[in-house]
Protein backbone atom coordinates (compact mmCIF):
# COMPACT_ATOMS: atom_id res chain seq x y z
CA UNK A 1 0.00 0.00 0.00
CA UNK A 2 1.01 3.57 -0.86
CA UNK A 3 2.01 5.48 2.45
CA UNK A 4 -0.07 8.58 3.13
CA UNK A 5 2.00 11.89 3.36
CA UNK A 6 2.78 13.15 6.65
CA UNK A 7 2.58 16.77 7.36
CA UNK A 8 5.60 18.33 8.48
CA UNK A 9 5.06 21.93 8.02
CA UNK A 10 5.54 24.30 5.47
CA UNK A 11 9.13 24.14 4.58
CA UNK A 12 10.42 27.66 3.16
CA UNK A 13 10.82 25.96 -0.28
CA UNK A 14 6.96 25.90 -0.37
CA UNK A 15 6.82 30.00 -0.25
CA UNK A 16 9.88 30.42 -2.29
CA UNK A 17 8.73 28.12 -5.13
CA UNK A 18 6.06 30.40 -5.65
CA UNK A 19 8.26 33.51 -5.56
CA UNK A 20 10.44 32.26 -8.02
CA UNK A 21 7.28 30.90 -10.04
CA UNK A 22 6.14 34.31 -10.00
CA UNK A 23 9.00 35.53 -12.73
CA UNK A 24 9.46 32.31 -14.54
CA UNK A 25 5.40 31.22 -15.51
CA UNK A 26 6.42 28.88 -18.01
CA UNK A 27 6.70 25.28 -18.59
CA UNK A 28 10.15 24.30 -18.95
CA UNK A 29 10.93 26.15 -15.65
CA UNK A 30 7.82 24.15 -13.73
CA UNK A 31 9.40 21.03 -15.05
CA UNK A 32 12.70 21.75 -13.83
CA UNK A 33 11.29 22.15 -10.53
CA UNK A 34 8.17 19.61 -10.66
CA UNK A 35 10.02 17.70 -7.87
CA UNK A 36 10.30 20.93 -5.62
CA UNK A 37 6.65 21.50 -6.02
CA UNK A 38 5.15 17.78 -5.70
CA UNK A 39 7.82 17.74 -2.03
CA UNK A 40 7.00 21.45 -0.37
CA UNK A 41 3.80 22.58 -1.74
CA UNK A 42 1.12 19.81 -3.30
CA UNK A 43 2.82 17.64 -0.91
CA UNK A 44 2.57 19.73 1.96
CA UNK A 45 -0.96 20.17 1.24
CA UNK A 46 -1.64 16.68 0.78
CA UNK A 47 -0.16 15.94 4.16
CA UNK A 48 -1.81 18.27 6.02
CA UNK A 49 -5.38 17.04 4.54
CA UNK A 50 -4.19 13.52 5.75
CA UNK A 51 -4.00 15.28 9.20
CA UNK A 52 -7.38 17.45 8.94
CA UNK A 53 -10.04 15.00 7.12
CA UNK A 54 -10.61 13.05 10.33
CA UNK A 55 -11.09 16.06 12.30
CA UNK A 56 -13.28 16.97 9.22
CA UNK A 57 -15.28 14.36 9.65
CA UNK A 58 -16.20 14.42 13.56
CA UNK A 59 -17.11 17.86 12.89
CA UNK A 60 -19.39 16.94 10.31
CA UNK A 61 -19.94 13.90 8.42
CA UNK A 62 -21.40 15.43 5.37
CA UNK A 63 -17.55 16.57 4.56
CA UNK A 64 -15.79 15.89 1.09
CA UNK A 65 -12.93 13.91 2.20
CA UNK A 66 -12.02 12.04 -1.80
CA UNK A 67 -9.09 13.89 -1.60
CA UNK A 68 -9.12 14.74 -5.26
CA UNK A 69 -8.32 17.70 -7.44
CA UNK A 70 -11.02 19.69 -7.82
CA UNK A 71 -13.00 18.22 -4.83
CA UNK A 72 -10.33 18.95 -1.93
CA UNK A 73 -7.63 20.56 -4.27
CA UNK A 74 -7.16 23.52 -6.50
CA UNK A 75 -5.39 23.38 -9.42
CA UNK A 76 -1.86 24.82 -10.39
CA UNK A 77 -2.64 24.95 -14.36
CA UNK A 78 -4.66 27.95 -15.25
CA UNK A 79 -7.58 27.95 -18.14
CA UNK A 80 -6.44 30.11 -20.23
CA UNK A 81 -8.16 29.17 -23.24
CA UNK A 82 -10.46 32.49 -22.69
CA UNK A 83 -7.87 34.46 -20.30
CA UNK A 84 -6.32 37.65 -20.75
CA UNK A 85 -3.33 36.10 -18.90
CA UNK A 86 -1.69 33.29 -20.58
CA UNK A 87 0.63 32.43 -17.72
CA UNK A 88 -0.01 28.84 -17.26
CA UNK A 89 0.27 28.28 -13.42
CA UNK A 90 -1.79 29.87 -10.92
CA UNK A 91 0.38 31.95 -8.37
CA UNK A 92 -1.33 29.94 -5.31
CA UNK A 93 -2.42 26.42 -4.54
CA UNK A 94 -5.54 26.00 -1.65
CA UNK A 95 -6.79 22.81 0.18
CA UNK A 96 -10.71 23.14 0.99
CA UNK A 97 -13.76 21.30 2.82
CA UNK A 98 -17.29 21.63 0.51
CA UNK A 99 -20.36 19.65 1.12
CA UNK A 100 -19.78 15.74 -0.38
CA UNK A 101 -20.97 15.21 -3.44
CA UNK A 102 -22.08 19.01 -4.52
CA UNK A 103 -20.72 21.83 -6.22
CA UNK A 104 -20.60 24.19 -3.79
CA UNK A 105 -18.92 28.04 -3.85
CA UNK A 106 -18.57 27.66 -0.08
CA UNK A 107 -16.10 26.27 1.90
CA UNK A 108 -13.70 25.93 4.81
CA UNK A 109 -9.92 26.21 2.81
CA UNK A 110 -6.25 26.99 3.68
CA UNK A 111 -4.30 28.34 0.81
CA UNK A 112 -0.87 28.64 -0.13
CA UNK A 113 1.02 31.34 -1.55
CA UNK A 114 4.83 33.47 -1.65
CA UNK A 115 2.83 35.69 0.19
CA UNK A 116 2.30 32.98 3.31
CA UNK A 117 -0.51 30.59 3.98
CA UNK A 118 -4.51 32.09 4.94
CA UNK A 119 -6.77 29.57 6.39
CA UNK A 120 -10.61 30.84 6.84
CA UNK A 121 -14.17 30.68 5.10
CA UNK A 122 -15.22 31.72 1.80
CA UNK A 123 -18.56 32.20 -0.01
CA UNK A 124 -19.35 33.07 -3.52
CA UNK A 125 -21.63 33.90 -5.91
CA UNK A 126 -21.86 31.02 -8.73
CA UNK A 127 -24.56 29.40 -10.71
CA UNK A 128 -27.02 28.38 -8.16
CA UNK A 129 -24.27 29.38 -5.32
CA UNK A 130 -25.44 28.67 -1.70
CA UNK A 131 -24.18 31.92 -0.70
CA UNK A 132 -27.56 33.38 -3.00
CA UNK A 133 -29.81 30.24 -2.48
CA UNK A 134 -29.01 29.96 1.24
CA UNK A 135 -27.49 32.48 3.82
CA UNK A 136 -28.85 35.59 1.85
CA UNK A 137 -32.72 34.05 2.86
CA UNK A 138 -31.48 32.73 6.03
CA UNK A 139 -30.08 36.02 6.95
CA UNK A 140 -32.83 37.99 5.91
CA UNK A 141 -35.18 35.66 8.49
CA UNK A 142 -32.31 36.32 11.38
CA UNK A 143 -29.95 38.97 10.95
CA UNK A 144 -29.48 39.29 14.62
CA UNK A 145 -27.90 36.08 15.00
CA UNK A 146 -25.64 35.88 11.88
CA UNK A 147 -24.76 39.61 13.16
CA UNK A 148 -23.55 38.35 16.50
CA UNK A 149 -21.68 35.99 15.65
CA UNK A 150 -20.11 38.08 12.50
CA UNK A 151 -19.48 40.15 15.50
CA UNK A 152 -17.79 38.25 17.70
CA UNK A 153 -15.35 36.77 14.48
CA UNK A 154 -14.55 40.28 13.53
CA UNK A 155 -12.24 40.67 17.11
CA UNK A 156 -9.98 37.78 15.27
CA UNK A 157 -10.55 37.44 11.94
CA UNK A 158 -10.11 39.57 8.85
CA UNK A 159 -12.68 39.79 6.71
CA UNK A 160 -13.94 41.38 3.65
CA UNK A 161 -16.59 41.15 1.13
CA UNK A 162 -17.31 42.26 -2.94
CA UNK A 163 -19.80 43.59 -4.60
CA UNK A 164 -19.77 44.21 -8.79
CA UNK A 165 -20.19 47.70 -10.15
CA UNK A 166 -19.84 48.49 -13.74
CA UNK A 167 -19.39 45.07 -14.39
CA UNK A 168 -16.07 45.13 -11.84
CA UNK A 169 -15.69 43.50 -8.62
CA UNK A 170 -14.92 45.84 -5.72
CA UNK A 171 -13.65 45.22 -2.43
CA UNK A 172 -14.65 46.01 0.67
CA UNK A 173 -13.17 45.85 3.95
CA UNK A 174 -15.30 43.58 7.08
CA UNK A 175 -18.91 42.55 6.40
CA UNK A 176 -21.71 43.30 4.82
CA UNK A 177 -23.88 45.57 7.07
CA UNK A 178 -27.30 46.32 6.30
CA UNK A 179 -29.60 44.82 3.95
CA UNK A 180 -28.58 46.50 0.68
CA UNK A 181 -24.71 45.44 1.21
CA UNK A 182 -25.89 41.96 1.97
CA UNK A 183 -28.62 42.19 -1.71
CA UNK A 184 -24.96 43.42 -3.22
CA UNK A 185 -22.51 41.00 -1.82
CA UNK A 186 -21.31 38.69 -4.17
CA UNK A 187 -18.36 36.90 -1.98
CA UNK A 188 -17.74 36.97 1.80
CA UNK A 189 -13.88 36.04 3.03
CA UNK A 190 -13.05 35.57 6.93
CA UNK A 191 -9.68 34.54 7.32
CA UNK A 192 -6.51 34.55 9.22
CA UNK A 193 -3.08 35.49 7.60
CA UNK A 194 0.12 33.36 8.64
CA UNK A 195 3.37 35.24 6.68
CA UNK A 196 6.01 32.85 5.61
CA UNK A 197 8.83 33.46 8.47
CA UNK A 198 5.37 32.06 10.98
CA UNK A 199 7.26 29.35 13.40
CA UNK A 200 4.04 27.74 13.05
CA UNK A 201 3.69 27.34 9.84
CA UNK A 202 7.03 25.22 9.60
CA UNK A 203 6.11 22.40 12.15
CA UNK A 204 3.19 19.88 12.58
CA UNK A 205 1.47 22.04 14.94
CA UNK A 206 -0.17 24.28 12.33
CA UNK A 207 -2.52 21.37 11.34
CA UNK A 208 -4.15 21.88 15.15
CA UNK A 209 -4.42 25.40 14.38
CA UNK A 210 -6.06 24.84 11.21
CA UNK A 211 -8.99 22.68 12.95
CA UNK A 212 -9.12 25.16 15.55
CA UNK A 213 -10.35 27.97 13.00
CA UNK A 214 -12.39 25.38 11.07
CA UNK A 215 -14.05 25.00 14.16
CA UNK A 216 -14.63 28.53 14.98
CA UNK A 217 -15.82 29.07 11.49
CA UNK A 218 -17.50 26.30 11.08
CA UNK A 219 -21.10 27.31 12.10
CA UNK A 220 -20.85 30.36 9.88
CA UNK A 221 -20.35 27.38 6.60
CA UNK A 222 -22.55 25.49 8.20
CA UNK A 223 -25.77 28.64 7.74
CA UNK A 224 -24.25 29.13 4.28
CA UNK A 225 -23.62 25.80 2.85
CA UNK A 226 -25.83 22.81 4.69
CA UNK A 227 -29.39 22.39 3.69
CA UNK A 228 -32.32 21.92 6.07
CA UNK A 229 -32.68 22.65 9.61
CA UNK A 230 -29.31 21.59 10.24
CA UNK A 231 -27.77 24.48 8.17
CA UNK A 232 -30.88 26.76 9.79
CA UNK A 233 -29.54 26.58 13.35
CA UNK A 234 -26.00 26.42 12.87
CA UNK A 235 -25.97 29.69 14.08
CA UNK A 236 -28.30 29.87 17.64
CA UNK A 237 -25.74 28.00 19.86
CA UNK A 238 -23.04 30.35 18.55
CA UNK A 239 -25.10 33.54 18.69
CA UNK A 240 -26.59 32.92 22.34
CA UNK A 241 -23.14 32.42 24.05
Amino acid sequence: MRERPRFRGFHPEAFRFFRRLARSNHKPWFDRNRALYEEHVAGALKGLFEALAPRMLALDPGFEVSGKTGRNFSRINRDIRFARDKSPYRRNLYLYFIPRGAESDTRLYVGLSAEGVTCGYAARNGRDSALTRLLKPRRAKNPAALDRVIQRLRRRYEMYWHATERGKWKKYLGAPKSDRDWKRCRSFVVRRKFPPGRRTLRTPAFARAAEKIFRELFPLYAFTAIEGPTGERALHRTSIM
